[in-house]
C-alpha cells in the first residue's frame, strides 16, 4: 500500500501552494502549519534545494474523533500534503494517505476516521 497520493499539476510553484490550500478549505481542512524546506534548509546548512513547502493539514472534526478513540493521535496529526518541484522542473503535491498511517495503530475504531479523511484529502488533491 502506498502511503502517499500524488498529482503533478500545471502550475507553478506558488500558484499549486494557493491552489491546494484552497482545495483543502473546501473539504473542511485549516491549514495549521506551512514549513518552507528550501528556506530552512539554506538558512540552517547552506544547502539549497528545489521548493519545497510541508502543509501541515487539519480536519478539526476529523481530529476530535480521533482524539476521543486514541488519546496518543496527535503523534500522527495533523496530515500532511507536500507541495515541491520536481528534478523534472514540475511542480508535484502529494498528501499522506491516513489510512497507511493507521495501521501502525492497533485501534480498530480509527479505521473509519481514517476513511473519511483520505477521501476528503483525495478530493482535495483531485480539484487540482
Amino acid at each position: 500500500m502506498d502511503y502517499h497520493f500524488s498529482k503533478i499539476v500545471k502550475s507553478d510553484f506558488e500558484a499549486a501552494v494557493a491552489a491546494i490550500t484552497a482545495a483543502l478549505q473546501a473539504e473542511g481542512f485549516g491549514v495549521l502549519t506551512d514549513i518552507d524546506l528550501k528556506a530552512t534548509f539554506h538558512k540552517k546548512l547552506g544547502e539549497d534545494i528545489r521548493p519545497y513547502r510541508i502543509l501541515g493539514a487539519c480536519h478539526a472534526a476529523s481530529a476530535f474523533q480521533a482524539v476521543q478513540a486514541e488519546e496518543r493521535i496527535g503523534l500522527m496529526l495533523p496530515c500532511n500534503v507536500i507541495v515541491r518541484e520536481t528534478a523534472a522542473g514540475t511542480v508535484e503535491v502529494s498528501a499522506v494517505d491516513p489510512v497507511a498511517s493507521m495501521q501502525a495503530i492497533q485501534n480498530e475504531s480509527l479505521g473509519g476516521v481514517a476513511v473519511s479523511v483520505r477521501e476528503k484529502l483525495q478530493r482535495a488533491v483531485e480539484r487540482l
